[in-house]
């Protein structure tokens, strides 16, 4: 079985849900006690958030390079960036590796594509929405379309997911919200659903769901996982 690196932290409400569900298909598919070589650096996040919230990518992205080395000399095979946020910088990360970085839009194209999806509503940080690094990725690399929330569901999205969801809170009102939000994108057209960011995968199942569904959190923990034990992907 390969090792896995994990740069995690960024919350630690969903660097604990990649714990779980890596483990969790280890020991579905292997059975028995197996369970997956993980290597993990889990960053404090508050010195994360605010270099993103000041745009200081660079030094975001140092950052990143300094854990992931660490995290390669220790035995790793392969790279998890555990939030879709700071894949913004995963080029640069990559570039100072010689070891690979699962990509996460790399695997939720995949999923989209193995359910016939073609123009997906994607939710997330302000950064990942508003960013090109993501949908970009997905155009450029996979022929896939996205829709964004208009302007002040992306403001309240980003409030919720660094204000609510990053310190383990969920409320019923956000629950309903982020359903609406949903059901707005796939009017105007989406086929398919991206939870953009790891920390939505807290609000899953609580969420009114009219469209396949991509819970990124899952899709990259699960890939992970196969990685690890060299299986394809179902």
């Amino acid at each position: 079985m390969k090792t896995i690196g994990m740069l995690g932290g960024m919350s630690p409400e969903s660097t604990r849900i990649y714990y779980e569900r890596i483990n969790r298909r280890v020991r579905k598919e292997l059975g028995d006690d197996h369970s997956a070589k993980i290597i993990l650096y889990s960053f404090d996040f508050a010195p994360i958030k605010r270099l993103a919230h000041d745009g200081e990518w660079e030094k975001l992205a140092t950052e990143l390079i300094r854990a992931a080395q660490s995290v390669e000399k220790a035995g790793a095979d392969f790279l998890l960036l555990c939030t879709n946020t700071v894949h913004k910088v995963a080029d640069e990360v990559q570039q100072a590796l010689n070891l690979p970085i699962l990509h996460i839009v790399d695997v939720t194209a995949a999923a989209a594509k193995h359910h016939g999806c073609s123009c997906l509503g994607l939710l997330g940080t302000k950064f990942t929405m508003e960013g090109d690094f993501y949908s970009e990725r997905l155009r450029s690399k996979h022929g896939i379309e996205t829709i964004l929330p208009g302007e002040s569901d992306r403001e309240w999205l980003h409030h919720v997911i660094y204000d609510e969801l990053c310190r383990g809170e969920i409320s019923p009102e956000s629950q309903r919200q982020c359903s609406k939000i949903l059901g707005e994108l796939k009017r105007r057209g989406a086929d398919g659903l991206i939870l953009g960011c790891t920390e939505l995968s807290l609000l899953r199942d609580a969420l009114e769901l009219p469209l396949p569904i991509f819970d990124t959190t899952e899709l990259h923990s699960e890939a992970a996982a196969d990685f690890a034990m060299e299986r394809p992907r179902r």
